[in-house]
């Protein structure tokens, strides 16, 4: 892949709260950063525009809460199409962490996840997306 040059004119005030951020955040330097909040936009864009994309979900819940592990699998089971993996956690003796790897457009997975998230029982859960770019 080729890498091209290019000048960026910035106020001074700009430029060092940019290199204080590219300290705090362990860049190696501003071309650095400046191609990830690059890829960041980018992947923002395939996101508002409901590609496909990579989802991690997270559900914490307690699995004594009567049926909840079999309506948690179930849904799993219904939408087996753009799950690539499921990691389940025991925590302690009441709780369980589930970790899944979703792939798909962003309208179904934010769907799919939302239906898990909503189930009785669980008591926490996020949805984080990425693509590739």
């Amino acid at each position: 892949m080729q890498t091209i040059r290019f000048g960026v004119s910035l106020p001074q005030d700009l430029i060092e709260r940019f290199d204080k951020l590219i300290k705090k955040k362990n860049y190696s330097n501003r071309s650095e950063a400046i191609r990830d909040l690059i890829r960041k936009s980018l992947i923002d864009e395939d996101i508002a525009t409901n590609k496909k994309v990579l989802g991690v979900l997270h559900i914490l819940y307690n699995h004594h809460k009567r049926e909840l592990s079999d309506k948690l699998t179930a849904l799993q089971h219904d939408h087996h199409n753009f799950i690539i993996s499921t990691t389940h956690v025991h925590l302690n003796h009441n709780d369980c962490l589930e970790v899944i790897l979703l792939k798909g457009k962003v309208e179904t997975i934010r769907m799919f996840s939302d239906q898990l998230i909503a189930v009785n029982g669980v008591k926490s859960g996020k949805l984080f997306l990425t693509a590739t770019v």
